[in-house]
């Protein structure tokens, strides 16, 4: 069993406008012991206002690491959620960032990493971005007022992790709430990450248009809720492969057919 650890969890901060918070960002990061900082396509990065916020963290800014899309920091990952408080036409599981965290701390990914998305500190995730999420995150806050700063939302989140993994690791210390009796997650296989899905769903996509059961140039909502399926059910590489499998036969068969 290979539970998560503080080393696998990957903060990505999507197109930030402002190097202040991505120091502040490094600097809650490091306060919960979390080291890993990916950075999509950055208003202004490197910066010296960057340094100047993350005080005794310029350590986890150094080490940030700068994507040009969401799918490359996020490729290597076996799982994905996305912090939003965005409703959406088609409904996505839903978790606070205490039960996610309880979550996360009892499974077994195989050592991959968990990427949790933060958005544009004026309008957040977009919802292809949040597509990509098995699960999308909210912070329970004042209905009136829900408005948080970046690096202060980056902090609670890496607070209640870092309390679910201290406590999952210690379930003798005597924390203020008891431990879950809930089984951690255990599987045959390494979980499918976000680049193996990606693979998936393109190939899908060809497949159901190739078949004629999607309009390529008007797909609606079709890959949409297909996509939500599958981050619902979070398959393994293997799953994922017979999945490829099984469309690569169906293009085989449509190539033999002879012309309508």
């Amino acid at each position: 069993m290979s539970r998560v650890q503080a080393k696998d969890i990957r903060i990505v901060l999507v197109e930030p406008s402002h190097p202040g918070n991505i120091g502040g960002t490094a600097r809650a990061m490091k306060t919960m012991g979390l080291a890993d900082l990916a950075i999509v396509n950055p208003g202004r990065f490197p910066d010296p206002q960057a340094v100047w916020r993350a005080a005794g963290a310029v350590d986890v800014v150094d080490a940030a690491r700068v994507f040009d899309r969401v799918d490359e920091a996020i490729a290597d990952c076996g799982w994905v959620v996305g912090t939003s408080a965005r409703s959406r036409r088609v409904p996505w599981p839903v978790a606070t960032v205490e039960q996610f965290s309880e979550q996360l701390a009892r499974e077994d990914l195989g050592g991959k990493p968990v990427a949790v998305l933060f958005g544009r500190e004026d309008r957040g995730l977009s919802n292809e971005e949040l597509e990509w999420c098995n699960l999308h995150v909210v912070i329970p806050a004042n209905p009136e007022y829900p408005s948080l700063n970046l690096a202060m939302a980056v902090q609670v989140v890496c607070y209640e992790i870092s309390r679910a993994l201290t406590r999952v690791a210690n379930p003798d210390a005597g924390t203020e709430d008891p431990p879950s009796d809930d089984p951690p997650t255990n599987w045959d296989r390494s979980p499918a990450t976000a680049a193996d899905l990606a693979a998936l769903y393109r190939h899908l996509s060809h497949v159901l248009s190739a078949i004629e059961f999607q309009n390529p140039k008007n797909p609606r909502l079709t890959m949409t809720r297909l996509r939500r399926m599958f981050t619902r059910i979070r398959p393994d590489q293997t799953e994922v492969a017979i999945l490829r499998g099984v469309l690569t036969r169906i293009e085989r068969s449509l190539a033999r057919r002879p012309p309508r």
